[in-house]
């Protein structure tokens, strides 16, 4: 199973949000089954449309998701997937 792991600020949001092995094919799929398992987390992942939100980025090993429209990229049972929401501000 893919390994997927988040950025630390996420927490605030999700205090129980851990690292968490998925069974998925693509990147939709495990955003999917996080956002089954800690409802919410798929709307500070993906908007309405079901495209990646423009604060977040998704890692597939060191590889940045290129489908950010339909998170289409492939994963496998050895991927290692890392969602960063990112910070602003000053």
């Amino acid at each position: 199973m893919a390994q997927v792991k988040f950025t630390p600020n996420l927490k605030r949001f999700f205090p129980d949000l851990c690292e968490c092995a998925i069974e998925a094919d693509t990147v939709a799929e495990v955003v999917g089954a996080v956002d089954e398992r800690w409802r919410g987390l798929g709307d500070y992942i993906i908007d309405e449309q079901g495209a990646l939100r423009k604060h977040v980025n998704i890692f597939v090993g060191d590889e940045l998701l290129r489908d950010k429209l339909t998170l289409s990229d492939r994963v496998s049972a050895d991927s290692k997937i890392f969602i960063v929401q990112a910070l602003s501000g000053g």
